[in-house]
């Protein structure tokens, strides 16, 4: 049983993020509704599970003071998001044949890395990394594609992105992360993801109109978050 929730947690994220690729390449969905409409679930779907069962998880514990460690990951992920120019959640600023972003794309992994370091200990995130790394890959693909430089290199770059989260779930399942220390990286990666999805949440709804598909596609993200 341990062996299939270790695999589980190793391959999830990677097809999620291979999905959103695919889905680009295939079904052309740059910047379609489809798109908006994925974004706009994977934020209130991650930003409910960071919400329903992260935080009670770690505020719930007396000994530990999750606020520090917490506002420590807004404000890496606002560092990182320097870099990355908004990548994560959406954003596509490069000029079609530029050079490959290779400072957005580090940004990027190292985004991915941190989410996949607590993923073995948390099953709810574990989902929320999935349909998050969906919009994302979408995004990275679009990113990588269309400039020079020669197929291999994209192929190569995008693989290495796919395996990023697994790498964070390995270098913390077998390398130097102590028990000790668990609750310090779910705290800074919950900082990293309400940074994230209130992000999209507030970005999806710019000039304040109103989409009912929208609407209930945000609905139907906190619901099922909150019963997962």
């Amino acid at each position: 049983m341990i062996l299939k929730i270790s695999y589980l947690t190793y391959l999830l994220p990677f097809i999620g993020a291979t999905i959103g690729m695919a889905s680009v390449y295939f079904l052309h969905l740059k910047k379609s509704i489809a798109f908006k409409l994925i974004l706009a679930f994977s934020g209130a779907f991650i930003l409910g599970i960071t919400i329903h069962h992260l935080i009670p998880k770690v505020f719930s514990q007396n000994f530990f003071m999750a606020g520090p460690w917490v506002i420590s990951g807004i404000l890496f992920q606002i560092l990182l998001e320097f870099v990355s120019q908004g990548a994560e959640h959406g954003h596509t600023h490069l000029k079609e044949n530029s050079k490959l972003p290779w400072l957005l794309l580090i940004s990027l992994g190292i985004h991915s890395f941190f989410e996949g370091l607590p993923l073995s200990n948390q099953n709810e995130l574990l989902w929320g990394i999935f349909i998050h790394k969906i919009p994302i890959g979408m995004v990275v693909f679009i990113l990588i594609w269309e400039n020079n430089t020669a197929t291999v290199i994209k192929l190569s770059s995008l693989l290495l992105f796919a395996i990023m989260s697994p790498l964070g779930s390995i270098f913390n399942d077998y390398f130097t992360l102590n028990y000790k220390w668990q609750l310090q990286i779910i705290s800074i990666v919950i900082g990293m993801l309400l940074h994230i999805s209130t992000t999209i949440l507030f970005e999806s709804n710019q000039g304040h109109s109103f989409n009912i598909r929208k609407l209930l596609t945000i609905i139907f993200a906190f619901t099922l978050s909150y019963f997962l």
